[in-house]
């Protein structure tokens, strides 16, 4: 039986929400309270400090991360992360920064070499990358599942991954024992990449802010022929457009007092998985994406905890 664990760590945010959008997420956290089962969430992969050039501060980020991270603020009690981290200050502060939020250190892997890094500015509250290292160590060590990963991972069952993780040989034994997939193609249009992991994916994610109304279309149904059972494609202020596979749904997005933009497509798909991991519709899992995506807008960084460029 399910915890108030839900709407304990969703107070925890409140005072930088609206009412509104509080109530959202207090609504859907009593509905959670009353499921029989709870699913828990892996997020395995990158990890980066984004690098706020005009702050003179860097922050913890990285897509797989983020994730894990923004779903257990969302509403996963059970959420865990696996990646490599570099020997270096940053390296230290992502490490730090996941135990403050409550998630264990026990399968990071550090490495001698750099942390992933991106160079970021910010135009008007939206995010502007300027540069990167291009995941610093994780490009040179390969993450590897090991026995203590797989049995986290059969445990809580769902796994989510990115096109920057480099971890594409790990993904079908990652897929053969995890209960479901969700991978983050960003705004990447590789037709063979999306041929190889479409087919693992039980959720593909998209960034689709180029693509008008038909282009959108077109492009699912293109997800949905080279295997990927779900499709949502994330489209900015237009919000996200979902299918699986015999109905579409389109979600707007609620306002926010907009602070900084990083990672709220990450909160998109961590409020959305937390959502559909306690059993929600795909209605109510978009709409709570959706809220969590507008609180993390109202906040710096992709989850906080800036630290000062030395």
């Amino acid at each position: 039986m399910m915890t108030k664990g839900w709407l304990k760590r969703a107070n925890r945010f409140c005072h930088l929400r609206s009412n509104a959008q509080i109530h959202k997420i207090r609504r859907f956290c009593i509905m959670s309270s009353a499921s029989q089962f709870e699913r828990g969430l892996v997020g395995v992969g990158d990890n980066v400090v984004d690098h706020y050039l005009d702050q003179g501060v860097y922050y913890p980020g990285g897509n797989a991360l983020n994730v894990a991270i923004l779903a257990h603020r969302f509403g996963v009690a059970n959420s865990a992360y696996i990646g490599i981290l570099g020997c270096d200050q940053e390296g230290a502060h992502v490490r730090a920064s996941i135990l403050a939020e409550g998630l264990s250190d026990s399968q990071l892997r550090v490495v001698k070499g750099e942390t992933g890094k991106a160079k970021v500015t910010l135009v008007d509250g939206d995010r502007v990358f300027v540069g990167s290292n291009k995941g610093g160590v994780r490009k040179r060590v390969m993450l590897r599942m090991d026995d203590d990963d797989l049995d986290l991972i059969s445990r809580l069952g769902h796994v989510h991954s990115s096109c920057f993780s480099y971890l594409e040989p790990e993904l079908p034994r990652i897929r053969a024992i995890a209960h479901g997939l969700s991978f983050d193609f960003s705004t990447g249009r590789d037709r063979d990449y999306f041929a190889a992991i479409c087919p693992l994916a039980t959720i593909a994610f998209f960034s689709g802010s180029d693509m008008n109304d038909a282009e959108t279309e077109a492009f699912i149904r293109e997800a949905h022929l080279l295997g990927a059972q779900t499709v949502c494609v994330t489209q900015g202020e237009r919000g996200a457009v979902f299918s699986d596979g015999r109905s579409t749904l389109r979600q707007g997005i609620v306002q926010a007092k907009v602070v900084d933009t990083m990672g709220a497509g990450d909160a998109f798909i961590g409020g959305f998985l937390a959502a559909m991991l306690q059993g929600a519709s795909s209605e109510a899992s978009l709409l709570h994406g959706a809220t969590s995506a507008a609180a993390a807008c109202e906040w710096s960084g992709a989850f906080g905890y800036p630290h000062p460029t030395s």
